[in-house]
C-alpha cells in the first residue's frame, strides 16, 4: 500500500493538517464516542493495482507494462482505504475527487466527485463500503461508460464531527479507458474472441502489394508495451481538444487520425513517399508501432522520420488498441485518391488521347493501409454504426486538418456520402469509376470511356483468431456491375463536383414506401410488411426491386443479412400496388440481437425512366410483457403476495432465466434464478414483500436472457398505512 499526505483547503503544509471545520459537524453530538469525536485521518490507500489482482484482471488490463491501476469505464473497482480510527458511518464520511488534468498543456480538466452510498445505482459516480476490518474499508468504485478517457489523479476527502481533510493520493494514479466488454459503452463489442482480437492482441498482419500479389508482414502493436500507454494520453494532449471529449470514440478517434501524421498538428510520423531517408528510418524497416511511439514521447513531441500508409495505420491501431476502441487494419488494392471530390478517378487526355498529365490528378494506389474501428454512430442516422474508416495517412485535407474519418462503412457500401466523415473520399478509394475525358476542340471534356470494376480490389485484414487472410471487400460494396453497385455509384455521384457524369432520370413518376400494421410483428411470429409503389404516369412502369432485412443492434450497428431477394413490379399507368412482404420466425429465430430490431431496405430502378427507388425501413419484434398482479391489498408492514407471470412466446428453450425485481420501498434488488424455460411454456412467481412506505408505489420486474431481451413489467400499487 502506499501512503498519502492529507492536506486542507486553503490550509496548511500536509505535514501540519489542520482540520477544516463543517457547518453541520460544527459540534460533537451526545453519545459519540472519543474515538470518533478525533478526525479521521487517511494513512494509506491501496489501489490494489498489481497486474494478476482482481480490478486489472475483471478489467482486461493485466497486460499493460504499467505498475498504475488502469480500469475501463463503466465497470467497477475496488480500493482499500486505512484510517487514523474505525470509520464510524453515523458521523463519518468519505468522497473521492478525481482530477482529469492535462500535463503538457494549460488546457481546463475535469473534476468529479465520487460520494459515498449505501446502494450502488448504474449511470451514477458513486462507491460504497463492501468490508471493514478495523481501521481499513474497502471500497466498490462505480464509473460512468460515458467517463472521459485519461489519467486522473485521486484524492480521499474525508469528512468527521472535527472537520474536513484532503488527502492527495499521488502518485497512485488511475488511468481510465473505453470499454468494449460494457454494453453502455459506445465502442462496446458482443464477440469475445473479436474483443480478443481488435483489443487485447499485440500482434497483427498487414497486406500490401497488388491485387494479383498480395503479401503480408507481421506487425507488433505493442499497445501493452512500458510508456506506450502514457505516449498515446500524452499525444491525445497535443490534439488541443477539450478534455470533456475524450468520452466520445468519434472525436478521440478522429483526432487521433489527425495526430498520427505530422502535417499540421505536431503528430507522430512524418510522411515520406520519396526514394531518400536520410535522417530518419525507411518505411519498410519498421515492424511494429512501440519504437516509434516511444520516440515521440520521449523526445517531447518531435516527429518521428519516416512513415507510409502502413506505418500510419500501424501506429493508429496501436494507439486505439491501447485506449481500448477495437481496430483492425484494413488494405484496398487498387486504391483511388480522389483529388477534386468528382467521386470518380478522372484521367484526361489530349485530342490524340495522350495522356494530359497537368490535368490529371487523381491517381490509383496498388494499396493503401487504413484502420477500422467499431463504434455506435449516434450523430448518423441508425444503420451507421459498427466499423468505421480511420484514416491518418495525410491525403486531403478535412475541415483544415490532414485526417481521415470515422466512416461508416455501411455508408460507404450503399452510397450515402453525404454522411460524416469524409464519406466521399472514402466512396472513391474503393468503387469510384475509372474514367477517361477527352478535350474537344473548343477546349472543354467528353467522357470516351468509362471502367466502372477496377477500383476496390481484395479489401483485406487479419481473420480474427488466425493469421489468414479475411477479404472484406463485400462490406465496402456490392458486387461490382450488379444493380445494387451500379446504384451506389450513381447515388454518391449525385453528391460529387461533376453531378452530371450520369445519365439522370427526367421522370421522378414512381413512389416506394414499407407500412407496418399497428404495433408490428410480436417475436416469435412470422413479420408481415407491405411495399406500397404509386405509379403517378400515364404509362406503364417495370421495375426490379432488391430488399435486404438485415438485423440491427438498437445503437444503429447492422449486424447479419437475415434474407434478401428480388420481387420484378410491373405497374399500370395510375395504379397503386401493395407487395405483402413476410419475414418467417425460422429465418430470423437464430439471427436476432438484443432488442430484435431489423433494418429492411428495399432499391431498384424504373427500367423505362431510370429512376432509382430507394428506402429503408426499420422495426422491432415486440417482446412479451411480465404480468404483475397484488393479490391482496397492500398495507404498511403486512405481508403482500404478488404474482408474476411470464409467456415464452418462442419455440426454443430460454436457458439460465433469471428474474429481477425492484421497487415497493426495496433497498436493494431482488434476483430470482429461475433456470431454463421449455418452449411456449408460462412461468408463474408468486412473490412476497412486506411495504414499508404507504402511498402510490411502483414494483417492477424484468428478465435477463441471451436469447430473449427486452422483457420487463410494471404494477402500480397504492400501500395503505397501518
Amino acid at each position: 500500500m502506499s501512503s498519502s499526505n492529507p492536506s486542507t483547503t486553503g490550509g496548511p503544509s500536509a505535514s501540519n493538517p489542520t482540520a477544516v471545520p463543517l457547518t453541520p459537524y460544527a459540534s460533537t453530538t451526545a453519545g459519540t464516542s472519543a474515538a470518533s469525536d478525533k478526525l479521521l485521518m487517511v494513512r494509506s490507500v491501496d489501489l490494489l493495482k498489481s497486474k494478476d489482482g482482481q480490478n486489472r484482471l475483471e478489467h482486461h488490463t493485466d497486460a499493460y507494462f504499467s505498475d498504475k491501476l488502469i480500469v475501463r469505464r463503466g465497470q467497477t473497482f475496488q480500493m482499500w482505504v486505512e484510517f487514523s480510527r474505525p470509520f464510524n458511518p453515523k458521523s463519518d464520511k468519505l468522497q473521492l475527487q478525481l482530477k482529469l488534468d492535462p500535463i503538457f498543456s494549460s488546457n481546463p480538466g475535469i473534476r468529479i466527485s465520487v460520494p459515498l452510498v449505501d446502494v450502488l445505482e448504474d449511470g451514477r459516480w458513486e462507491m460504497k463500503i463492501v468490508e471493514q476490518k478495523d481501521k481499513r474499508v474497502r471500497l466498490v468504485v462505480n464509473t460512468l461508460p460515458t467517463a472521459s478517457i485519461g489519467r486522473y489523479r485521486v484524492t480521499v476527502e474525508s469528512f468527521s464531527p472535527r472537520g474536513r481533510l484532503l488527502f492527495p493520493c499521488t502518485p497512485n494514479d488511475i488511468y481510465m479507458l473505453f470499454n468494449p466488454w460494457c454494453e453502455d459503452d459506445p465502442v462496446f463489442l458482443d464477440n469475445e474472441e473479436e474483443r480478443k482480437e481488435y483489443v487485447l492482441n499485440s500482434m497483427g498482419r498487414i497486406y500490401y502489394g497488388t491485387e494479383q500479389q498480395i503479401g503480408a508482414r507481421t506487425w507488433n502493436f505493442a499497445q501493452f508495451e512500458q510508456d506506450v500507454l502514457e505516449a498515446c494520453l500524452f499525444l491525445l494532449e497535443r490534439g488541443q481538444v477539450a478534455m470533456t471529449e475524450w468520452r466520445d470514440p468519434v472525436i478521440v478517434s478522429r483526432m487521433v487520425s489527425a495526430l498520427v501524421n505530422t502535417n499540421d498538428d505536431r503528430g507522430v510520423l512524418m510522411g515520406n513517399w520519396s526514394d531518400s531517408f536520410e535522417g530518419g528510418t525507411s518505411p519498410t524497416a519498421w515492424s511494429g508501432s512501440g519504437d516509434i511511439l516511444r520516440q515521440y514521447y520521449k523526445g517531447s513531441g518531435k516527429p518521428v522520420k519516416f512513415g507510409q500508409c502502413w506505418v500510419f495505420a500501424g501506429v493508429t491501431a496501436s494507439v486505439l488498441r491501447c485506449l481500448g476502441i477495437p481496430t483492425r487494419c484494413v488494405t484496398n488494392f487498387s486504391s483511388a485518391h480522389d483529388t477534386d471530390l468528382s467521386l470518380s478517378t478522372d484521367i484526361y487526355l489530349d485530342e490524340k488521347l495522350e495522356l494530359i498529365k497537368d490535368e490529371t490528378s487523381d491517381s490509383v494506389w496498388n494499396f493503401h493501409v487504413w484502420n477500422e474501428s467499431w463504434m455506435t454512430r449516434p450523430d448518423l442516422p441508425a444503420g451507421n454504426g459498427g466499423w468505421q474508416v480511420v484514416d491518418a495517412t495525410p491525403q486531403e485535407l478535412s475541415q483544415g486538418s490532414y485526417r481521415c474519418g470515422p466512416t461508416p462503412v455501411s455508408a460507404v457500401r450503399n452510397g450515402q456520402v453525404n454522411l460524416k466523415f469524409d464519406t466521399p473520399f472514402v466512396f472513391a478509394e474503393v468503387n469510384s469509376d475509372r474514367i477517361y475525358w477527352q478535350k474537344k476542340p473548343d477546349g472543354s471534356f467528353s467522357q470516351v470511356h468509362v471502367d466502372k470494376n477496377s477500383i476496390g480490389q481484395h479489401i483485406s485484414t487479419k481473420a480474427v483468431g488466425s493469421d489468414t487472410r479475411m477479404d472484406i471487400t463485400h462490406l465496402y460494396k456490392y458486387p461490382e456491375g450488379s444493380e445494387e453497385e451500379r446504384i451506389a455509384v450513381e447515388t454518391a455521384s449525385r453528391f460529387g463536383s461533376k453531378p452530371t457524369l450520369y445519365l439522370l432520370p427526367t421522370d421522378n413518376d414512381v413512389s416506394i414506401e414499407i407500412v407496418m400494421d399497428g404495433a408490428g410483428p410480436r417475436i416469435g411470429e412470422d413479420a408481415k410488411l407491405s411495399i406500397v409503389l404509386k405509379n403517378t404516369s400515364s404509362k406503364q412502369r417495370t421495375a426490379s426491386l432488391l430488399y435486404e432485412v438485415m438485423v440491427m443492434y438498437y445503437t444503429g450497428v447492422l449486424k447479419d443479412t437475415v434474407k434478401k431477394d428480388r420481387i420484378p413490379v410491373d405497374l399500370k399507368p395510375q395504379e397503386t400496388k401493395t407487395i405483402p412482404w413476410t419475414l418467417q420466425y425460422k429465418e430470423y429465430m437464430n439471427h436476432l440481437v438484443d432488442q430484435g430490431a431489423l433494418m429492411l431496405t428495399v432499391t431498384g430502378r424504373v427500367s423505362q425512366t431510370k429512376q432509382i427507388l430507394a428506402t429503408q425501413f426499420t422495426f422491432r419484434l415486440r417482446t412479451p410483457n411480465l404480468i404483475i398482479k397484488p393479490l391482496e391489498d397492500a398495507v404498511v408492514g403486512k405481508e403482500l403476495t404478488v404474482q408474476i407471470t411470464f409467456q415464452n412466446p418462442l419455440s426454443q428453450v430460454l436457458k439460465n432465466v433469471l428474474f429481477l425485481i425492484e421497487g415497493l420501498g426495496m433497498q436493494s434488488i431482488r434476483k430470482i434464478e429461475h433456470g431454463d424455460v421449455e418452449k411456449l411454456a408460462k412461468v408463474t412467481l408468486m412473490e412476497k414483500f412486506v411495504p414499508t412506505v404507504s402511498g402510490s408505489q411502483k414494483l417492477l420486474a424484468s428478465m435477463d436472457c441471451r436469447l430473449l431481451t427486452q422483457v420487463h413489467g410494471f404494477a402500480d400499487i397504492v400501500v395503505k398505512p397501518e
